[in-house]
């Protein structure tokens, strides 16, 4: 008996001895007067056991079965190894038929002793930032370099972007590292699946803006302005505005997210036995649609911010890095190490002096335009490596050795031409003597044994 029950029981006791009232000893266990005639006359009939509860020591009927607890139990140990309990959860109800609670599952496998490998934090109290209205608005845009394969696995990056109104992960692409043609192509997924949106909210990388210390090329002193990067000119070419976030917090949405795909997506990708960069950016839409349907909300305005982009748009001319080149006298270009030969054209013969537009697609092809129209069209080669971002500049060259003695003065001239060739007037007839230090240089050969005198014929 618990010391509750106990106390009832010496109160009613004293009631079936006559010294109190049963109201009064209702009044003092803080129970009506009907349940304590009930608990009165259980006392009565079977004593002191007749107050426990009937249920004390029998399982509950709501209890799992141990069969059920077993299966959750080897399932986490065995399969789904590493998964977060939210996230094992839904694998049990998709997969395996086992439909339970989230607190079920995590009460289950504490009492079987099994320890989830990640455990949630209690957060720390920070204002919210309101979402924005509609969808398309504002966009957070990031990569996350991590281990998806497992701790043995390749560091790949992963570009996503995040709509704020909803947090719907608009797009996602797999890349060896953070690079300018990963962002591109995830600007290009966005604009085929949503749309254009009205702005991007993205970190301070050089990707999308030039550092300070960079120095600046002649062209950008005689423009008064730096030229934008390969990103920061898609972007205003499509007129999306570009924000900076000063700290990781500011765009917390899209950084929060990292941790559940850091827990989920490698779970998924294991379980479907990805081992290559190629396969998991196949398996990624199918795993967007599932995740977005789990974790997007719905947006408080019906209407969408994105922008349509024209059916008659070429992306590929849109999402390419575009650079400036001067054709050469003999119509080729050279371009990071190939020289590209121009053909004839309809409008010209030849484009000698003229400055073209070269654009690398994303898919390694190069083509070269001219006033809007293309003079030539490279196609990738077979074995092409994935495109990789150029230097906005090229590198810097290391200075020219300096000479390692200084220029020789009027004085050591005169003196040397003096050790040299001895002494003698300097000047014949008002004219310089051929010995003059203005006639014999430093590295002359040694003079004549006989020198002439003052009052000898010059050139004598």
């Amino acid at each position: 008996m618990t010391i509750k029950e106990q106390r009832r029981a010496q109160i009613l006791t004293r009631v079936l001895e006559g010294a109190i009232t049963l109201g009064e000893a209702a009044e003092v266990m803080g129970l009506s007067v009907r349940q304590a005639r009930r608990l009165k006359g259980n006392l009565h009939r079977a004593g002191p056991s007749g107050l426990v509860h009937g249920n004390r020591g029998h399982p509950s009927t709501q209890r799992t079965a141990e069969g059920t607890r077993a299966a959750v139990v080897a399932h986490y140990q065995g399969r789904y190894a590493g998964t977060n309990v939210q996230h094992f959860t839904e694998l049990l109800a998709e997969r395996e038929g086992i439909s339970l609670s989230v607190a079920t599952v995590r009460r289950v496998l504490k009492a079987a002793g099994v320890v989830p490998l990640r455990v949630r934090r209690v957060p720390r109290h920070r204002s919210r930032r309101e979402r924005m209205a509609a969808e398309g608005l504002l966009l957070q845009i990031d990569a996350s370099p991590y281990r998806w394969l497992g701790p043995d696995g390749p560091e790949w990056s992963l570009v996503g972007a995040i709509d704020d109104a909803t947090g719907d992960p608009v797009g996602a692409v797999f890349r060896a590292q953070e690079d300018a043609a990963g962002y591109m192509e995830l600007l290009r997924q966005i604009v085929i699946r949503k749309g254009i949106p009205a702005a991007v909210y993205r970190d301070r990388h050089l990707i999308f803006e030039l550092s300070k210390r960079v120095r600046s090329t002649l062209e950008e002193d005689f423009a008064g302005a730096p030229f934008p990067t390969q990103v920061g000119r898609l972007l205003a070419e499509l007129g999306i505005e570009s924000i900076p976030a000063y700290s990781p917090q500011a765009k917390g949405r899209v950084e929060r997210s990292w941790r559940t795909q850091q827990d989920r997506l490698t779970s998924e990708l294991r379980l479907a036995g990805i081992h290559t960069l190629e396969a998991a950016n196949a398996f990624l839409p199918a795993y967007l649609e599932r995740y977005r349907t789990r974790f997007a909300v719905p947006p408080r305005s019906p209407e969408s911010a994105y922008v349509p982009m024209d059916p008659q748009t070429d992306l590929d001319r849109l999402f390419c890095f575009k650079y400036q080149r001067v054709v050469g006298a003999d119509n080729t270009i050279h371009f990071f190490g190939q020289v590209l030969q121009i053909p004839p054209g309809p409008h010209r013969l030849s484009y000698a002096r003229a400055r073209v537009e070269v654009q690398e697609r994303l898919d390694r092809s190069i083509a070269v335009l001219y006033g809007g129209q293309e003079l030539l069209d490279v196609s990738p080669p077979a074995d092409a490596a994935p495109l990789r971002s150029r230097h906005r500049n090229p590198p810097p060259q290391p200075a020219a050795p300096q000479p390692t003695t200084r220029p020789p003065s009027w004085d050591e001239v005169l003196r040397r031409s003096r050790d040299t060739l001895g002494t003698g007037p300097l000047r014949v007839e008002g004219r310089p003597a051929p010995y003059h230090p203005w006639r014999a240089s430093v590295a002359r050969t040694p003079a004549p044994a006989s020198i002439p005198t003052e009052g000898a014929p010059h050139g004598a």
